[in-house]
């Protein structure tokens, strides 16, 4: 683990200089968990001036991290204030802003879904759009707060280098990164992975947060997309693509050493937790093992002589992650009966109205409740890093030995 001197934040007079450093921020996904990302990110922006532009050149978002990461690009000119709109939002957020939990709406869309798999069994196929809940006002939401040409603005003005959004394409099974950034960057393809200039809009958005079985997948360049963390087996590299050479992740599984749970189960698991297991895997896992494989890397490139470090093409990359230090599911639990109880009665049916349904909840309550407190949680968190992260920011690490790359959650 790295230790950091003692830094004061000093911000650049010329704007342009911060992307010499290519300094990448990388949201994850994880539908309502993403709140605690505007916490983290209200307690940066305090600990920078008031009118300190974006100090993030590059910013990498998936899934509801890709509405948060959207939002900060829009607005680089003011990083404050860009961060005080987004904690706005989820500050105030209801569920009947991202997904429709009317009577109407919820009876209309389970009965289209029971059609829809009544025909398939006949050989007819009815699916067409169709998924647990009709995510219908996320599409109003995003027209209405995000004008992305902005996007293009803050890159012409040099307060941002590159935005990414990633989705993944169920027709070609590939994970696919689509960037928005200065000239000269170039597109990239790896196994089951590539990047793709675009003009990020909502468009793009919509597809990356679009929650596997429970949002309907959009059609984009002749093809249907869904959420960006499915098949990204390799999250941080997007980042490291664009040009990054250090990252702060904003990561939404717990930090710390990972301690087992287990909870005696005497009976056989419900939907909603095998549906909860699920997700986390999809939101979680490959990140850790992406942040482990860079560890490993940087632990290899710091053995290395500099003549052979260029000629295998590989660099040291610095990295500093900010992660719950609460189980987030457990949060969850505590306001799960804020729900609509539309949703609690189409929820209760798999069972995720009980405990062992909590991490199913997680990502679907867009409840002001838990989200405002989720975004305390963040801001605390990053407080109690408040040296460390300024000192990552400022460039002033102090490496100590081959392992002092290892920046892991404390």
């Amino acid at each position: 683990m790295p230790r950091y001197r003692r830094a004061t934040w000093k911000f650049p007079d010329d704007r342009r200089l911060s992307m010499g450093r290519k300094l990448g921020l990388i949201l994850s996904g994880g539908g309502a968990r993403a709140a605690y990302q505007a916490g983290v990110l209200k307690a940066i922006a305090e600990m920078l001036p008031r009118h300190a532009h974006n100090p993030f050149p590059i910013i990498c978002g998936t899934s509801a991290g890709a509405l948060n990461a959207a939002t900060l690009a829009v607005n680089a000119q003011n990083f404050r204030k860009g961060v005080q709109y987004l904690a706005n939002i989820w500050k105030n957020f209801q569920v009947g802003d991202i997904y429709r939990s009317d009577p109407v709406g919820v009876f209309n869309n389970s009965a289209r879904w029971l059609t829809g798999l009544l025909l398939s069994t006949m050989g007819i196929n009815k699916l067409n759009r169709v998924s647990l809940l009709d995510n219908a006002p996320l599409v109003n939401l995003l027209n209405e707060t995000l004008p992305c040409e902005k996007i293009q603005e803050n890159i012409d003005a040099g307060t941002l280098y590159a935005l990414s959004i990633t989705a993944s394409g169920y027709g070609s099974g590939q994970s696919v990164t689509f960037y928005q950034g200065v000239k000269g960057i170039q597109p990239w393809r790896r196994a089951r992975r590539l990047g793709i200039p675009a003009k990020i809009d909502a468009q793009h958005l919509l597809p990356s947060s679009a929650l596997p079985f429970i949002f309907p997948a959009v059609r984009m360049h002749r093809e249907y997309f869904g959420d960006g963390s499915m098949r990204q087996i390799a999250p941080i590299s997007s980042a490291l693509h664009l040009g990054a050479s250090r990252l702060l992740i904003i990561g939404l599984g717990q930090g710390g050493p990972e301690v087992p749970r287990h909870r005696q189960m005497g009976d056989y698991p419900t939907l909603a937790h095998i549906a909860g297991h699920a997700l986390n895997s999809i939101f979680l896992d490959s990140m850790e093992v992406d942040l482990e494989r860079l560890h490993r890397i940087n632990r290899t490139v710091s053995l290395m002589p500099e003549e052979v470090r260029a000629a295998v093409n590989l660099r040291h990359v610095d990295v500093l992650v900010i992660a719950p230090s609460q189980p987030i599911d457990r949060l969850a639990e505590r306001y799960r009966t804020r729900l609509p109880w539309t949703i609690r009665f189409l929820l209760r049916g798999v069972g995720a109205m009980r405990r062992s349904g909590a991490n199913l909840v997680s990502y679907l309550l867009f409840d002001k409740g838990f989200c405002r407190a989720l975004i305390e949680l963040g801001y605390q968190d990053a407080l109690k890093r408040k040296e460390e992260i300024l000192a990552f920011l400022a460039q002033e690490q102090e490496a100590k030995g081959p392992g002092a790359a290892d920046s892991s959650p404390q």
